[in-house]
């Protein structure tokens, strides 16, 4: 084996965690509950508040890996109580190796495979954290009467074909955005009925569509934050607790998800 090859391979699978917003190391010691342990790369990320702790294995070999590596990785993450192992093989593995990783925590994968996998996982949580974000500031705008809302121009009369700005709008666009990503299906149109917009109009990939969304959602967060400064200064500020809808209704992205993909669709 080149000890420079490996060296990059390892460098190259924690540039990749890096890159997808985890803290990632190479050559690290752990103590573990017996005795320490080196690590290949060790990986810590947290999602949806929680911390987790996975344990990467990089084999830059010729030869496939075998049921030696894949026990001796499993008592690394039993010992340090990781989250998760992977072994990552550019040559393959052996039928061993992936007969000890069943009923394990320990993965079995290409550079390639990790890649995929990991980056729809992280995309998953991060839809998951967007939906949350929406979801709260769907029951602030809510909170407040219709009429108060017109007053204080977080929408139009609805009477009126376009708005200068209207949260709903955007909230459902957002929306629908999301149900459209959690299908990959791009490219997703953002287009809203509000003369005022931020962002592009169209995006083409996550990552376009995650920036849409902070920029959206940072802009709607601070409408929402003037109205009420305003509302409270006026002796206006009188949110109710009420959900936007009803039980049978649903919320707006229930709504939009029953538009776009009803569940009766063939």
């Amino acid at each position: 084996m080149n000890t420079i090859d490996w060296y990059q391979f390892q460098e190259d699978i924690c540039l990749y965690f890096q890159s997808i917003g985890a803290s990632a190391e190479t050559n690290v010691t752990v103590r573990g509950v017996r005795t320490n342990h080196d690590i290949d790369i060790l990986v810590k990320t947290k999602f949806l508040g929680e911390d987790l702790t996975w344990v990467i294995e990089a084999k830059k070999w010729k030869k496939k890996v075998n049921k030696l590596q894949v026990l001796a990785l499993r008592t690394i993450v039993d010992e340090i109580g990781a989250d998760r192992g992977f072994i990552v093989s550019e040559a393959g593995f052996q039928s061993g190796a992936y007969e000890a990783t069943n009923n394990t925590n320990v993965k079995l994968k290409t550079f390639e495979e990790l890649k995929r996998d990991t980056k729809e996982l992280v995309e998953n949580e991060i839809i998951k954290t967007h939906i949350a974000r929406l979801n709260l500031l769907e029951k602030r705008y809510y909170s407040h009467s219709k009429s108060v809302r017109i007053d204080y121009g977080l929408t139009g009369e609805y009477c009126m074909p376009y708005y200068d700005f209207c949260v709903a709008d955007i909230l459902m666009t957002a929306q629908r955005a999301l149900i459209f990503a959690e299908r990959k299906e791009y490219p997703i149109k953002l287009d809203t009925v509000s003369s005022d917009k931020v962002g592009d109009l169209v995006v083409d990939n996550f990552q376009q569509l995650t920036n849409w969304l902070n920029l959206n959602c940072n802009w709607l967060d601070q409408q929402l934050f003037k109205a009420e400064s305003e509302m409270y200064l006026d002796g206006e500020y009188k949110p109710r607790n009420e959900k936007p809808f009803t039980e049978k209704d649903g919320s707006i992205r229930e709504l939009i998800a029953e538009v776009y993909f009803p569940k009766n669709k063939c």
